[in-house]
């Protein structure tokens, strides 16, 4: 029986680049894969998947990692994730790691990985360094998604530039003072998004000489009602603050509700900006710093896909963002009155 070997050795290339060309994955030119398929049907190899599987020692399995998969960012990634996968036929292995707030997390036990998976993809969960030593000692390929430590394939937004943007149009419709809604306190890691998001925040409200203090940031965990709640609380703190940046539009839609349970109106009295184009954004009129979650999952599977044929992905894989302006900021109304 012919097998992958002698495919490479025909058409004088490795067997990894066999395989990425059989099975469609980037990295390839046309001309070699053209080149790969005529010898592969010339010799009358074909890779059936469980064979494939038997021969390499492969899963055909891929481990998720998320903290989520009933919030927007998380579940649209991993939609994405598992219809790239879907189309390789491969599966996803889900593993879930719920951050309650004033509760530790359950750790990540490589142990439960090991020979159970080809790749791993780590979505949105903020992870210690002995956590993320112990998932590439496996030697597996790794990739994160939303956020990611240096040295590791990362497909993500710049969190920095999208605080910033954010803070910007703000400042640049006329607002002085300037909340932030940020998301879970993460006190394992400093390279989840809400720090890089609080980052560019402060710094866009430093360079236009405006108020930088803790006073103006409360912690919304990253949903509507932790919004909701973290709005009313900031503008009891603060009542001159007339707009707000929240690190999620989900908590922005909170932040709405939280203004309206106080009298106040949107955009009148408060403006307010999120981080996401969610699909019901639109719906309610919010302004929103929007990124192609759906997208992101997609290229970070196929992006893994191609390292466990044995091809090198780039460290850092950026995503543009897009401002669309609706209707929920808005130059400053009426002078901001005390909430009580």
């Amino acid at each position: 029986m012919t097998g992958i070997d002698e495919v490479a050795r025909a058409a004088g290339v490795s067997t990894a680049t066999v395989s990425r060309a059989l099975r469609g994955l980037p990295n390839v030119s046309s001309r070699t894969r053209d080149r790969v398929l005529a010898t592969a049907q010339e010799l009358g190899y074909v890779a059936s998947p469980s064979a494939a599987s038997l021969a390499s020692g492969r899963t055909r399995t891929i481990g998720l990692l998320t903290p989520w998969v009933n919030r927007w960012f998380f579940a649209n990634v991993i939609d994405g994730a598992e219809r790239a996968l879907r189309q390789l036929g491969y599966d996803a292995l889900l593993y879930t790691f719920d951050l309650l707030d004033g509760e530790p997390r359950r750790r990540v036990d490589p142990s439960v990985l090991h020979r159970r998976v080809d790749g791993i993809m780590v979505v949105g969960l903020p992870l210690d360094d002995d956590e993320v030593a112990s998932l590439a000692g496996l030697g597996t390929p790794l990739v994160f998604v939303g956020s990611g430590p240096a040295g590791q394939v990362t497909v993500r937004l710049d969190d920095d530039a999208t605080g910033r943007a954010a803070t910007e149009h703000l400042i640049g419709l006329g607002h002085r003072v300037v909340g932030h809604v940020t998301g879970v306190p993460d006190l394992v890691s400093s390279w989840s998004p809400p720090v890089g998001r609080e980052q560019g925040y402060r710094g866009a409200l430093a360079d236009a000489r405006l108020e930088v203090g803790d006073q103006l940031v409360v912690n919304g965990d990253f949903d509507v009602e932790g919004g909701r709640a973290s709005v009313r609380e900031l503008l009891r703190r603060r009542p001159d603050v007339t707009a707000v940046f929240a690190s999620s539009d989900e908590m922005a839609m909170g932040a709405i509700l939280g203004a309206r349970d106080l009298g106040l109106t949107v955009p009148d009295d408060l403006s307010v900006i999120g981080v996401d184009g969610h699909d019901l954004g639109e719906l309610v009129g919010l302004t929103t710093i929007a990124q192609d979650t759906l997208q992101q999952g997609m290229d970070a599977a196929t992006l893994l896909m191609d390292m466990v044929a044995g091809g090198v992905a780039p460290s850092v894989l950026t995503y543009p963002t897009e401002l669309l302006v609706r209707g929920s900021t808005a130059p400053p109304g009426r002078a901001s009155e005390p909430v009580t």
